[in-house]
């Protein structure tokens, strides 16, 4: 990956203008374009703003005085409904509490963050492991190895995936019990996450072995292997630092399905289960008090959907950043 050079004038002592060229490397002319993308920088501080309230929620609650789990049958009225307009919102509870038992919608919406966020970073990170990975391994050997790894992806493909995910619950989750994983919500959480890899690493491989087949002829490659380096220095030294681009396109666009995917699986039932704080448990249990309380709906819908839309246009703004094609004339 080659730089690219602008031209800067300079004034010299002797009064004459005299031209300085700079090399940008292609990290800095992402960064440069990325910078530009005002839509981008929001997004960004928006994530931002959601991680940093997940990982200290903890504390805010602890400031604010709120619990995500003590109920307050004083905050309801005789019908079980929040006392006051839009869902009981009051100093005390800044965004209202839940119909039926009095509990903080704030402090639930924190701790449910925590859970989200913790599927999606933790379903990427494996997905994009093992497709690297495999991808790499599969592009890089080519042949029989290709074949025979291509046609595990279209079988794997094949397969319809959200079913599966919906018949397999209890079964893998008692297994994973049985095998020391804390039983209830630490059992499904995990098995969230290991069945969201199971399936979401085939779309790395392919991308990233279709990379892989293009960049294993390019120049830089033949000089390493004429050289007499190994197949561990090609693959860690020559083809993954030219992977980096479309990986982290790929997880940029794939971390807020898996936060979408985590609240489906909840609201269906067969991920979190209450009392924990979800926001796809929450969102499932609204449905019951949606005309009586249409705020209690509101609020973690709208939470869910700021965050997916904020991953998704970084994920865009990412993806332009890092396009070598993108006009370089502006910058």
């Amino acid at each position: 990956m080659s730089a690219t050079f602008t031209d800067t004038a300079t004034l010299a002592s002797d009064g004459t203008v005299g031209v300085v060229i700079e090399g940008k490397s292609p990290r800095q002319l992402a960064w440069m374009r990325f910078r530009r993308d005002k839509f981008a920088l929001a997004a960004a501080g928006v994530i931002l703003f959601y991680i940093f309230a997940a990982a200290f929620a903890p504390v805010i609650c602890a400031v604010l005085g709120i619990s995500p789990y003590e109920l307050d049958g004083d905050a309801l009225n005789d019908f079980g409904l929040p006392k006051g307009a839009f869902g009981g919102i009051s100093s005390e509870h800044w965004l209202g509490v839940e119909p039926g038992t009095g509990r903080d919608i704030l402090a639930r919406l924190l701790y449910g963050a925590r859970v989200s966020l913790l599927v999606g970073f933790l379903g990427t990170l494996l997905t994009t492991t093992i497709g690297v990975m495999i991808g790499i391994f599969a592009g890089y050997r080519r042949g029989k190895v290709d074949a025979v790894v291509g046609r595990f992806m279209d079988l794997t493909l094949a397969f319809p995936s959200f079913l599966l995910i919906i018949a397999l619950t209890r079964p893998f989750t008692q297994r994973l019990e049985s095998l020391g994983v804390p039983e209830g919500n630490p059992a499904r959480l995990t098995y969230i996450v290991l069945v969201l890899a199971t399936f979401g690493w085939v779309y790395v491989a392919r991308v990233v072995r279709g990379q892989t087949l293009s960049l294993r002829e390019r120049e830089f490659v033949e000089a390493a292997r004429a050289s007499g380096a190994g197949t561990g220095h090609i693959v860690f030294k020559q083809l993954l630092p030219n992977l980096w681009a479309p990986v982290i396109v790929i997880v940029s666009l794939s971390l807020p399905g898996y936060v979408a995917t985590e609240s489906t699986l909840s609201f269906l039932g067969l991920g979190m289960l209450p009392p924990a704080a979800s926001w796809g448990v929450m969102l499932g249990d609204s449905v019951k008090y949606y005309r009586a309380d249409p705020t209690y709906l509101f609020i973690p819908g709208v939470a869910l959907i700021v965050l997916v839309l904020a991953f998704n246009i970084l994920g865009d703004a990412v993806r332009d950043a890092l396009d070598p094609k993108a006009d370089r004339q502006t910058l």
